[in-house]
């Protein structure tokens, strides 16, 4: 029986959607422990202590100040627990592998020890890659728009322009590539194209794709390419672990015995289980984002195009991936740009995009 192909895609659209949401258990599960703090200490106990007057009014009353305060806090605090999650993760997995599997088996000799010196010179060559692309997803800023920025149209309509400082709305064509001013009231500025503002982070971020709990910091035009490749070798470095303690995993299910302590054992099977769950979840996520690169598409304008037939920006598949990645290919798979590629396209300031009219007139 075959199926038609909307059918198909319909269910591999299902597949990457089920992946991705294995991601999101751990998030899940914090914010269930916070939800039943905040149950059990706000609605159930202290809450009610609020009507009851006296003594109780004013124990109740400084413990919800108390606890909102730190609630707040604890809340500013979770992109550092998430931050600690992922090096806790990164930290299970390199006993499993290297200290409690492949290191020892490298004073094997033979088959044993060139299998175990191929996995680790992979496993520590990913991790270094993996790390690097992640803190400088966290650490590098996604872009913001320069004080007092102004479009191309209005500096060549000189200080005059009544709409510069104004409340702007969204019917003033401003270039050619049919964009239009466009004016955040909560930033109070006129936003370059591709600019959208991040309620968490407070403003206005150039080309923003979303904000990730994960790198505890919004992904835009800055560090987009360097969160891309943290996805690309986490799922590289999540199935090389897999598969390199499956044979483990599939002994705990036989009847032989396995060498080890219990913590190690322990360690090993948590081990396998976490990378499986990332290396799935990051599937999904990967897939997602090949797709939008390859359009030249962040993840709120696929939202926000659905009913646009023609997208300005799609120059191609290699021109599209360019606008990401450089032009330079020794940086290609590096989180970092070449000097010339940062000089010679605009693209990777955040602030002006070639569309398909100003690119072919080129």
């Amino acid at each position: 029986m075959h199926r038609s192909g909307a059918t198909m895609a319909w269910n591999v659209f299902k597949f990457c959607t089920a992946l991705r949401a294995l991601g999101s258990i751990m998030i899940l599960l914090v914010l269930g422990v916070v939800g039943v703090t905040y149950y059990a200490v706000v609605l159930n106990t202290y809450g009610p202590a609020l009507y009851a007057g006296g003594f109780d009014f004013l124990v109740a009353f400084v413990v919800l100040i108390l606890f909102h305060s730190l609630f707040c806090t604890a809340l500013r605090a979770l992109g550092s627990i998430m931050i600690l999650l992922v090096l806790g993760v990164v930290g299970v997995t390199y006993y499993a592998v290297v200290l409690n599997t492949y290191g020892p088996a490298l004073y094997a000799g033979g088959f044993d020890f060139l299998v175990a010196f191929v996995v680790l010179i992979l496993f520590h060559s990913l991790l270094v890659m993996l790390l690097w692309s992640y803190f400088a997803a966290v650490f590098t800023d996604p872009g913001s728009v320069p004080p007092n920025w102004r479009p191309a149209i209005d500096e060549e309509i000189g200080e005059a322009n009544p709409l510069v400082g104004s409340d702007l709305n969204n019917d003033v064509p401003s270039d050619s590539s049919h964009q239009r001013i466009r004016y955040c009231r909560k930033c109070n500025q006129v936003k370059p194209p591709r600019c959208h503002h991040c309620s968490l982070c407070g403003r206005c971020v150039l080309k923003m794709d979303h904000h990730c709990v994960w790198v505890v910091n919004c992904v835009g035009a800055l560090n987009y390419k360097y969160f891309l490749l943290f996805l690309f070798y986490t799922f590289l470095e999540t199935t090389l672990v897999t598969a390199s303690l499956l044979p483990l995993f599939l002994a705990f299910f036989s009847d032989g015995e396995i060498p080890g302590s219990p913590g190690s054992l322990a360690t090993t099977f948590l081990a396998f289980v976490l990378d499986l769950a990332f290396a799935l979840s990051v599937l999904g996520f990967l897939i997602m984002h090949i797709s939008l690169v390859a359009s030249n598409t962040t993840t709120i304008e696929a939202y926000e195009k659905k009913t646009t037939p023609k997208w300005p920006y799609d120059l191609g598949r290699r021109k599209n991936f360019e606008q990401v990645f450089g032009m330079d290919k020794r940086y290609w798979f590096i989180p970092a740009y070449s000097e010339e590629d940062i000089r010679r396209m605009p693209a990777l300031q955040g602030l002006d995009y070639p569309s398909k009219p100003d690119f072919n007139s080129q």
